[in-house]
């Protein structure tokens, strides 16, 4: 009887497991993202004051960046550029 309880919880464990194991991909994804996203707005702004480019940090261009990461940078200056 015990060793039908430990293969039971086994069998639950392995499922749930298999259950999470997709959307624990798709948020590790996002939170990768969103670092190396935000490391390529921090070093545009480092740099900008070298070349001309500045993009403010606010709350708009952060939930771009976090969304979209490293094209969100991209997206903001092509924004940015249409509007000079």
């Amino acid at each position: 009887m015990e060793i039908g309880i430990i293969i039971a919880a086994a069998a639950l464990i392995l499922l749930v497991l298999a259950i999470i194991k997709f959307p624990i991909k798709i948020i590790f994804k996002l939170i990768l993202n969103t670092v190396i996203g935000f490391a390529a707005l921090l070093l545009l702004n480092f740099a900008g004051g070298y070349i001309g480019v500045a993009i403010t940090v606010n709350w708009l261009n952060a939930l771009i960046v976090g969304v979209l990461g490293v094209p969100g940078v991209a997206l903001i200056l092509l924004l940015q550029w249409l509007a000079l």
